[in-house]
């Protein structure tokens, strides 16, 4: 965690804090004069001067005004913030504007609070020896601004409260409307007498201003919270008695210090009783550490610098765990596949040597890989191509379920080869034809022929049904593709060239025998 340089501004005098490891230290105070300047330089010099410095001004001459603005939107918006700025502020580089809302009739216009330094001479001598020694000056707060959060984390939602802190300026009073501020005033702990300020009496003038500026309307209440020591809490509630339009409330340092989170003795903030509220608000800056209340120009240029610079190592810093990330991946990659080849070159070595040992009580081959690997091709594409009369036997067996009263007798299976070269003169007769290659189904498969022969079970003389049962069974054969069915002899023949004889009722010497023959070609 980067150390925070933490200087807390009053007319009179400046206090340096180191925020470190969420603790608050220092304390070391320099007087605002040109002695006092120069030791604050050295001061940086020997004290982490590259380290980010957070100004919180005390002063007494931080001026408040309300003002309505038309509402708009976008760059025009901030020019009209920023003309109204000038005109209102025109002595001092130190400005600031907060939108609060808007009001509820009429064009409803924005309700803009307008706050400034109006004396920068309490500034900018110390600005200027932090840009001197190039210091990154981070911002510059106001303890009022910073007291808006200190009510948010109190939780304070009172319609009208006035928040009363102990400083070593004196007594901030800062009125909140509805949680938004409105007004602040410094008053000094100690009249011209020597005499401790009376709060009560102070916040009364307060509340009678805040009537005149018609903040708050006659009769409205006015919750007062002081923040004190605790020590001082006896001696304030003599002073802080509750009139008919003035509610007191006194809150312990201590207390208030644990509701915003911030951890006393040896933690966030160290002696807050001798130190009033300034440790606690010097705490809650380094917790929060928002933009800059007042405008700081070219003062913070340094600040920009170095905060692109971190933002440079921030990234290198990214890129060198990615890439020691995305190298530890790689060797871890690296080495499982160097495993891995080890693994499988041992599995190479095993499976070698069980080969070599089967080689070697296989006995010696009788021809060469080649030949042995075209045999298998060969026989594969025999067992594929060759004819064989399988395919018509079942293409006939499907006919045969079709037409159950068919009962086949034979059949004549063959492949429809191309005869065979006659010998050439000189070549030996009685040598084998040899055979076509179109029966292995090389190059492609022959045609194959079957001739059927079969009866009819069917009753005596019925010629009809013989005919009918023959054309369905030549029919379911021909739905198949590639084949063709011809009609070789019916079962009666009725062509003119044959004589028909036999006599009517005549048993026959054989029932049932009504043949005829079917001659099948397929084509592939």
């Amino acid at each position: 965690m980067f150390t925070k340089h933490l200087f807390y501004l009053t007319s009179e005098q400046l206090c340096a804090y180191e925020w470190h490891n969420g603790r608050l230290s220092g304390g070391v105070c320099f007087v605002n004069n040109r002695g006092g300047i120069d030791d604050f330089m050295d001061y940086i010099d020997s004290h982490h001067r590259f380290s980010p410095a957070y100004i919180l001004a005390d002063l007494i001459e931080e001026d408040f005004q309300r003002v309505t603005l038309p509402h708009v939107s976008g760059a025009g918006a901030r020019k009209l913030l920023q003309r109204r700025l000038m005109q209102q502020y025109r002595e001092t580089p130190f400005r600031h504007h907060e939108v609060q809302g808007r009001e509820a009739a009429g064009r409803r216009d924005d309700i803009v609070l307008l706050s400034a330094l109006t004396n920068p001479s309490s500034v900018q001598p110390w600005v200027e020896a932090l840009e001197q020694l190039q210091m990154p000056l981070a911002g510059l707060y106001s303890t009022t601004l910073m007291s808006e959060e200190l009510v948010r984390k109190l939780r304070l939602n009172d319609e009208h409260l006035l928040l009363v802190t102990q400083q070593s300026a004196g007594w901030r009073q800062s009125y909140f409307q509805n949680g938004m501020l409105k007004f602040s005033r410094l008053t000094p702990a100690i009249d011209r007498d020597g005499n401790p300020v009376n709060i009560g009496v102070e916040t009364a003038k307060t509340q009678q201003f805040l009537s005149s500026q018609r903040l708050m309307a006659r009769g409205q209440v006015l919750a007062a919270v002081v923040v004190t020591p605790a020590a001082d809490t006896e001696a304030l509630n003599e002073q802080c008695e509750d009139g008919a339009e003035t509610v007191f409330r006194l809150l312990s340092l201590e207390s208030v210090a644990d509701g915003v989170g911030l951890k006393t003795g040896g933690g966030d903030v160290d002696d807050l009783a001798d130190h009033l509220a300034e440790p606690m608000l010097l705490a809650l800056l380094a917790h929060r550490a928002p933009a800059s209340h007042y405008t700081l120009g070219l003062w913070q240029r340094y600040f920009k610098l170095w905060r692109a610079r971190v933002n440079l190592y921030a990234v290198s810093a990214t890129l060198a765990i990615c890439g020691a990330a995305w190298t530890g991946a790689n060797l871890w990659q690296e080495h499982e596949a160097n495993s891995d080849s080890k693994q499988l070159a041992a599995e190479t070595s095993s499976f070698n040597q069980r080969y070599r040992a089967t080689m070697a009580e296989i006995p010696p081959r009788v021809t060469t890989t080649a030949n042995m690997r075209a045999a298998v091709n060969v026989e594969r594409m025999l067992a594929t191509q060759s004819g064989s009369p399988i395919g018509m036997a079942t293409v006939v067996s499907e006919a045969l379920e079709a037409v159950p009263q068919i009962r086949l007798l034979q059949m004549d299976w063959k492949v429809n080869a191309p005869s065979a070269n006659p010998p050439a003169p000189g070549q030996d007769a009685t040598q084998a034809t040899p055979i076509s290659s179109l029966v292995a189904g090389i190059p492609q498969r022959a045609p194959q022929t079957l001739v059927l022969e079969a009866e009819i079970m069917s009753d005596q003389d019925d010629y009809r049904n013989a005919v009918d049962s023959m054309t369905q069974f030549a029919k379911a054969l021909a739905r198949h593709s590639h084949l063709t069915v011809e009609v070789e002899k019916p079962p009666v023949d009725t062509r003119s060239s044959v004589k028909l004889s036999g006599k009517a009722g005549t048993q026959a010497a054989a029932p049932g025998r009504a043949r005829f023959t079917l001659n099948l070609v397929w084509k592939p």
